[in-house]
C-alpha cells in the first residue's frame, strides 16, 4: 500500500483531530471531577426567577384587565412551555442551532472538530456551542463573555457547565429554557415576545416559514432584512421545508420592515395600572370590575364617536360602590377615540358648571335659611363685586319668575342659585365644598366670587363623585379606594342627614326637573336615582353625576384642549353615558328610595295663586309651613336691588359710550313705581330701567303715585 502524503489543509485537519483526541483523553479525568464539583441552578429556580417586562393588573375577580411595561432593559412576556410552541419552531431551532441535541451529553465533538477545521481552512471564526452550552452560559454569571468571543479558558468552563447541566436537567427543560432565555431581535427576548412582536401571534401558531425566520435571527439578531431572508430560505431548503424564496422574503419583510408591536392581552385600565403598578410592582389587584370597566369604556367610546361632529373628543367615567367606597370603573378617557390617551380625565380639573348647586341648597336648608318650598325669584339679577358687576343668566336665557327651591334646583336655574348663595354666604359655601373633599379649591372664598354658585371653579370628577356619594350616604363620607381588602375606611359626617335626604329627593324628582328638561330625558331611570347635570361656560365641559341606592356614577364630556363643544349640554353629552351605565348596573338589581331619617317630616304645601301645584313636601322638623306658601314679595316693602347704596360704577372704555347701559332695578317687580334720578322724574315706572350712564354723582329713588319716596340710594359713575 503506497504511502499517502498529506499536504496543506488536510495535514492541518489531521493534526487538529489528533490534538483534540489527545486533549480529550488527557482532560477526561479532570473534566469528570469538574462536572461533579460544578453547581448548577435548578430548572425550577431559573423558571421561577423569570420576570416579564410587563406588570399585570387584575380586577376584583382576579382576571387580568391591563398589562403595563415596567422594565426598559428588554421585552419579555410570560414564560412559554414547550407544549405551547409550534412543533415547526422547535424543529427549526434544533436544525439551525444543534442538530444532534437529543443524542449528545452537552458537548458535540463532531461539531467541535468541524468548527475547528473550518476556522483553520477558511480563516473565519465559527463556534460549536450546543444548546446546552448556550443555556449554561446564560444561567451561570461568570460564563457571560466579556468580549465579542470567549477565550479558551471561558470555553472550557462553558463545556464543564454544559456537561453538569445535562446531569441535572432533562433535555426538554434545557430546550424550554433556551427558547425563553435567548434574544431574537433588538430587545425581544423569549419566543413569546418574538412571535407576538414580529408576527402578531402566539408561538403556538408559528408556521414553518416563520419558524425559520425566527431561528435565523438567533446568530445575528440585528442583521439586515435581506440577509435574514436569504439565510432563512437556505436553512429551510436544507431542512427539506417546502417554502419558496418569495414566501420567505414576504414573511421576513412583514416581520422586520417596521418596528415591532406587541398588542397587550388586556388594556382596559391604563390610568389605574400606572397608579397601582408603580415602584416596580409586578402585579396588583384592584377593586375594578373588568366586565363593568369594559362596558364603560365601550359606552364612552360610542358616545364620543357619535359626538365627533359636534367637536367633542374626550370624556371620562367613574363608578363607585356607595357602601364600601370601592371604585368599580375608572375610565380616564375614551381610549383610542380620545385626543390624548395619556391624560386622566378623572383627575383633570375642569369647570364644575351646575353640579355644585345641590351642596349650596343643602347648606341653606341645613342652616334653616330655606326649605324645599321656599320661594325664590328667577328674575334678572345684578350683584356688585369688588371686580365689577356680576349679572348671572340662565342656561336658556329665560326667566321663570317665582319658583320654589325644589323647582330651582331640579331644573338647574341659575339666578335662584346666586340668590341662595347671597343668603347662605360665600365663605361658608366655599368652606363646605372644601369639607366635602374638593381639594382643588385652594384659594380663599373671595377668589371664586359669587359665580361659584354656577360652578365657575375648577374641580376633579374624582372629587365630584366623592361628594355625590356623600349625599347618597346621608351626609357621611369615607375615602374611596382602588385596592380591595384591608380595614374599612373610617367615615365622617360632612352634611346634615336631614338636609341631605331632602336634596336627594329633589334630585330624583322627575316632575320638578321637567321645567327645564321635560319629562322624557336621559335623567329619567326606571328605578330610583338622583342626578344632576352641569355645563360650563361656552360649552367647554358638561357633566352628569348621580347615584342610586348602591352606586354613584360620574361622567364628564368635553375636550382636553379646552376648546368649546358645539351644541352639547349635559343632557346630550354626558347624560346618555350616565344612563347607559346606570341601566347596566341595575339590569337585574333594584334601587329603592332611601329611608326618611329622623327629624324629617312631610307636610301638605299649597302655593299662593297656584304658581306651582300643591304637593307633599319634606321638611326638617320645625321648618314646615303652617299656611299657604306665599311669594316673599307679596308684603315686602319695595326696595332698589341695584345699584346698592354707595356703589361705584365704572364705564367700560372698550364699549362705545352710546351702547353702555346700567340695569337699575327694584323688587317686587309687580309694583309700578316711578324712577327719580337727582330729583328728576325719568318717565320710567317698570322694575327694570336700562339707564344710559354719564360720569357724576347720583341719588336714585323710587316713588309711589303720591310722590312719596319708597327707597333711595346713592351711587357714582366714573
Amino acid at each position: 500500500m503506497p504511502l499517502v502524503r498529506l499536504k496543506g489543509p488536510a495535514l492541518i485537519c489531521l493534526a487538529a483531530v489528533c490534538f483534540l483526541l489527545c486533549l480529550a483523553a488527557a482532560a477526561g479525568i479532570f473534566a469528570a471531577k469538574s462536572v461533579r464539583d460544578t453547581k448548577t441552578s435548578a430548572f425550577r429556580d431559573v423558571r421561577a426567577s423569570w420576570r416579564t417586562s410587563d406588570a399585570v393588573l387584575f380586577d376584583r375577580n382576579k382576571e387580568p384587565i391591563h398589562t403595563l411595561r415596567t422594565d426598559d432593559r428588554g421585552r419579555r412576556l410570560e414564560w412559554t412551555c414547550l407544549g405551547d410552541v409550534s412543533p415547526s419552531f422547535l424543529k427549526a431551532i434544533i436544525f439551525v442551532e444543534d442538530r444532534r441535541f437529543f443524542s449528545h451529553r452537552g458537548v458535540d465533538p463532531l461539531a467541535f472538530m468541524s468548527a475547528f477545521a473550518k476556522n483553520i481552512t477558511s480563516g473565519r471564526l465559527r463556534g460549536a456551542s450546543t444548546i446546552s452550552m448556550q443555556v449554561a452560559s446564560i444561567v451561570t454569571e461568570d460564563l457571560k463573555p466579556k468580549a465579542a468571543r470567549r477565550d479558551l479558558g471561558q470555553k472550557w468552563r462553558q463545556v464543564i457547565a454544559a456537561l453538569a447541566l445535562e446531569r441535572h436537567w432533562k433535555k426538554e427543560e434545557i430546550l424550554e429554557a433556551y427558547i425563553n432565555l435567548i434574544s431574537y431581535r433588538g430587545e425581544l427576548q423569549g419566543v413569546r415576545a418574538a412571535s407576538k412582536g414580529l408576527f402578531g401571534k402566539q408561538p403556538s401558531g408559528l408556521t414553518e416559514a416563520e419558524s425559520f425566520v425566527l431561528a435565523s435571527l438567533i446568530t445575528s439578531p440585528n442583521a439586515p432584512q435581506e440577509r435574514i431572508a436569504r439565510r432563512a430560505w437556505l436553512l429551510a431548503q436544507k431542512a427539506g421545508v417546502e417554502a419558496t424564496r418569495e414566501d420567505m422574503d414576504r414573511k421576513t419583510r412583514a416581520a422586520l420592515s417596521s418596528p415591532y408591536r406587541i398588542t397587550p392581552d388586556a388594556a382596559l385600565a391604563p390610568h389605574v395600572a400606572r397608579i397601582l403598578l408603580a415602584g416596580g410592582r409586578e402585579r396588583a389587584i384592584t377593586t375594578l370590575d373588568g366586565k363593568l370597566q369594559r362596558f364603560v369604556m365601550e359606552a364612552l367610546g360610542n358616545t364620543l364617536t357619535q359626538l365627533r361632529g359636534r367637536h367633542v373628543s374626550d370624556g371620562a367615567v367613574m363608578v363607585v360602590e356607595n357602601g364600601t367606597g370601592e371604585i368599580l370603573a375608572y375610565a380616564g378617557n375614551g381610549g383610542r377615540v380620545s385626543s390624548a390617551v395619556w391624560i386622566d380625565g378623572i383627575r383633570a380639573r375642569r369647570q364644575a358648571g351646575s353640579t355644585l348647586k345641590p351642596f349650596l341648597y343643602e347648606l341653606a336648608i341645613e342652616k334653616g335659611y330655606l326649605t324645599a318650598s321656599s320661594i325664590l325669584e328667577d328674575t334678572p339679577l345684578s350683584v356688585m363685586t369688588p371686580t365689577g358687576l356680576y349679572v348671572p343668566q340662565n342656561y336658556d336665557n329665560q326667566f321663570r319668575g317665582t319658583v320654589s327651591v325644589r323647582t330651582a334646583l331640579a331644573s338647574s336655574l341659575n339666578v335662584p342659585a346666586v340668590k341662595t348663595l347671597l343668603v347662605a354666604g360665600l365663605a361658608p359655601f366655599v368652606d363646605r365644598l372644601k369639607g366635602l373633599g374638593f381639594h382643588s379649591l385652594t384659594e380663599d372664598a373671595d377668589f371664586y366670587g359669587y359665580s361659584i354658585a354656577l360652578g365657575s371653579a375648577d374641580i376633579e370628577l374624582y372629587e365630584l363623585v366623592g361628594a355625590y356619594r356623600s349625599l347618597a350616604l346621608g351626609g357621611m363620607q369615607s375615602d374611596m379606594r382602588l385596592t380591595p381588602g384591608g380595614k374599612t375606611p373610617p367615615s365622617r359626617r360632612v352634611m346634615d342627614p336631614r338636609a341631605s335626604f331632602i336634596i336627594s329627593q329633589i334630585l330624583s324628582d322627575r316632575e320638578s326637573r321637567s321645567t327645564t328638561f321635560g319629562l322624557e330625558n336621559p335623567l329619567a331611570t326606571r328605578f330610583w336615582s338622583a342626578v344632576k347635570t352641569g355645563t360650563s361656560k361656552d360649552m367647554r365641559d358638561n357633566w352628569c353625576v348621580g347615584f342610586s341606592a348602591r352606586y354613584t356614577v360620574g361622567v364628564w364630556v368635553g375636550n382636553f384642549s379646552g376648546e368649546p363643544m358645539r351644541d352639547v349640554s349635559g343632557i346630550t353629552g354626558a347624560a346618555p353615558i350616565w344612563l347607559d351605565v346606570m341601566n347596566h348596573l341595575h339590569g337585574l338589581a333594584p334601587s329603592r328610595p332611601p329611608k326618611r331619617p329622623a327629624g324629617v317630616v312631610t307636610a301638605k304645601v299649597r302655593f299662593e295663586k297656584d304658581f306651582e301645584s300643591s304637593r307633599e313636601e319634606y321638611f326638617i322638623e320645625g321648618t314646615q309651613p303652617v299656611m299657604t306658601v306665599k311669594t316673599h314679595t307679596t308684603h315686602q316693602k319695595p326696595r332698589i336691588v341695584y345699584p346698592q347704596d354707595e356703589t361705584l360704577i365704572t364705564m367700560d372704555p372698550d364699549i362705545p359710550e352710546a351702547l353702555q347701559r346700567v340695569p337699575l332695578r327694584f323688587e317686587p317687580e309687580r309694583k309700578r313705581l316711578k324712577w327719580v334720578l337727582n330729583d328728576s322724574y325719568t318717565g320710567v315706572d317698570t322694575h327694570l330701567f336700562l339707564w344710559k350712564p354719564r360720569p357724576g354723582k347720583y341719588v336714585l329713588s323710587i316713588v309711589d303715585d303720591a310722590g312719596k319716596a319708597i327707597d333711595t340710594v346713592s351711587f357714582t359713575v366714573r
